[in-house]
């Protein structure tokens, strides 16, 4: 293990929001301008901005949507 268990929550964020930024401005940064020369570098400046969003966003809002989902759901 790398990580102690207390950092659990960090290291999914992290995960999660590398993995859906990623994506998801891939694809947006395809569709919108294409595969071409400096497409690689579109896309990793569309990264770059992205993923500290969806981190804050994540960190900021897991404990709200982890009480709504837990309310949604029926035991």
């Amino acid at each position: 293990m790398l990580f102690p268990s207390r950092y659990s929550s960090l290291v999914v964020s992290v995960l999660m929001t590398t993995y859906m930024a990623g994506l998801m401005t891939l694809a947006i940064t395809l569709v919108n301008t294409g595969f071409d020369s400096g497409f690689l570098v579109r896309w990793a400046k569309a990264f770059l901005i992205s993923w500290p969003i969806a981190f804050s966003l994540i960190t900021i809002g897991r404990p709200l949507v982890l009480r709504l989902a837990e309310k949604l759901i029926r035991h």
